[in-house]
């Protein structure tokens, strides 16, 4: 089944309607002059917090969160959430966290895309677990000797630990199976861990999902999106080339391929030099072939774009023997290290597609797919090549919900690059209204 959402003028009513819904499913017993009074109270705490250590095995911990209703009473639905790829905390601020160069100085977003999903659900009736990623705490600090090790079947261990976590809390209504929430990578995840858990998990929710393995994504991200930008908005009639300055202007296509393009084209693509920050020469770059201020862009930039691929997605030896942190992919740089490590890129190519094994995830559980359709990494085809492959096993509970003008995070975007904020308010109310018909 397809829906395709479209902000309604009827999404006004907000929190107010949705936190007094949230108090009829959490106790019939209170009346409405007791709301009433409730409304009345600034102050007033709708969800509690507990604080909780996952232990992620060969001594090393991580920190959780359980957030849950004030009001009413337990045991509540369990909900887990799972993270995007990168450097995450709880609540999926490494993807968002602003970083001043000069000082080091860490802003924070208003909203995160967990911190709000837990307080939306927990002030509507659910026990919400969430957890930093290995190596990463929530306050932004990586130990490098930790993340830098980190594999995709240690990220899937870690998840599964949480719901062993999530389990065995006395807030958690364990004998009704509990809901998992993935996104982006989380998506990767999140099937395979019900696949494995039929008789823990009750439904799974895939934002941002990804169909295709790691690596066909990545290309898509790294070498067809700014090549099809190029091609849509900046080439001009027939002319395959753009002059320098036309690309270097360009703040969109900027951002499309991680910074100046032509540093992409100035750096030297040689295996050796380009996994060690502390060489710099220009051996074998590509605009050392180039004789004019022009770019050929089926040839010259296209051929940057799939050295630049394959230099994040084929990590040599080299690569794995050196600090994290250390590692240079070229220009696409990956933040430092926050986005991901050798040892976690190598381990990808090892796992099935999210594709190929979707259609194993058990009758008995429920399958929302959330998708934006300008999400420009995990693209509106990912969430409907999902949604084909459970109607071709005839999985009887799948539904997807595509929303026009939402990007990655589910929040307003532009239609080629992704813009990271606060999920917009009608996609908090679906997950809701779905889970909520589907807990006991």
């Amino acid at each position: 089944m397809l829906i395709i959402r479209s902000k309604s003028a009827a999404l006004f009513l907000g929190w107010i309607i949705g936190v007094f819904v949230s108090y009829c499913i959490l106790s019939s017993s209170f009346n409405l002059s007791l709301h009433s009074e409730a409304f009345a109270q600034s102050d007033l705490h709708l969800v509690k917090h507990k604080d909780l250590e996952i232990d992620l095995g060969d001594g090393l911990t991580t920190k959780s969160q359980l957030s849950y209703p004030a009001i009413g009473k337990g045991p509540f639905p369990g909900v887990l959430l799972i993270q995007g790829s990168g450097a995450n905390d709880m609540n999926e601020t490494g993807g968002l966290i602003l970083i001043d160069n000069k000082t080091g100085e860490k802003t924070y977003p208003a909203k995160q895309t967990f911190f709000q999903i837990s307080q939306y659900l927990s002030e509507r009736g659910f026990a919400v677990l969430k957890y930093d990623k290995r190596g990463i705490t929530s306050n932004f600090t990586i130990d490098y000797d930790v993340w830098g090790n980190a594999t995709f079947d240690l990220l899937k261990q870690d998840a599964s630990k949480a719901l062993s976590v999530l389990l065995q809390q006395p807030q958690v209504n364990s004998t009704e199976k509990v809901t998992l929430i993935g996104h982006s990578e989380g998506t990767m995840i999140t099937p395979r861990i019900a696949v494995d858990n039929p008789d823990k998990v009750r439904n799974i929710v895939l934002m941002g999902a990804v169909a295709d393995s790691l690596k066909e994504l990545l290309y898509f991200q790294i070498v067809k999106n700014p090549l099809d930008y190029v091609k849509s908005v900046l080439k001009k009639g027939d002319n395959d080339s753009l002059t320098i300055k036309e690309v270097s202007d360009d703040p969109l296509l900027q951002d499309l391929v991680g910074g100046n393009v032509t540093h992409l084209l100035d750096f030297p693509f040689d295996p050796e030099i380009q996994l060690n920050k502390s060489l710099t020469g220009q051996v074998g770059s590509i605009s050392s072939n180039m004789t004019h201020d022009t770019i050929d862009i089926g040839n010259i930039l296209e051929q940057a774009l799939v050295e630049a691929f394959q230099n994040v997605t084929t990590p040599t030896d080299f690569a794995l023997s050196i600090h994290c942190r250390d590692v240079h992919y070229g220009y696409f740089e990956w933040n430092g290290g926050y986005e991901g490590c050798p040892k976690w890129m190598r381990s990808h190519p090892n796992f099935q597609s999210t594709l190929s094994i979707i259609g194993n995830v058990s009758s008995d559980i429920g399958v929302l797919i959330l998708q934006g359709e300008n999400d420009s990494a995990t693209p509106l085809e990912q969430g409907l090549l999902l949604q084909q492959r459970l109607t071709e096993v005839d999985h009887p509970d799948h539904l997807i919900i595509t929303y026009p003008n939402l990007g990655h995070s589910l929040s307003i975007s532009s239609e080629w690059v992704s813009q990271s904020g606060p999920m917009e308010e009608y996609v908090l109310r679906d997950m809701f209204e779905w889970l909520s018909s589907r807990s006991g």
